[in-house]
């Protein structure tokens, strides 16, 4: 049995969904990052593919993706502006 891959089409077309509604037509996709767990009799495990395997993009994306997100989460302001 392969894996079922449910999830992963419907994060993604969420994503291009969202992607289509802020940004519509005038733009372009650049590198894009996946994180996937995988669970299984193994335990938990990441994978992480970049669409730009050179370590500095990917690390890139990753530090500032996690920055826009932990701001998402802090009260105030957007980006920890008091």
């Amino acid at each position: 049995m392969g894996l079922d891959q449910t999830k992963m089409g419907n994060v993604v077309a969420k994503q291009m969904e969202a992607l289509e509604a802020d940004y519509g037509d005038d733009c372009e996709i650049g590198d894009v990052c996946t994180i996937v767990e995988v669970l299984g009799p193994h335990g938990s495990h990441l994978r992480v593919r970049s669409s730009d395997m050179r370590p500095h993009i990917t690390i890139g994306l990753l530090r500032a993706s996690e920055g826009m997100f932990l701001g998402g989460l802090r009260p105030g302001p957007a980006g920890g502006e008091d």
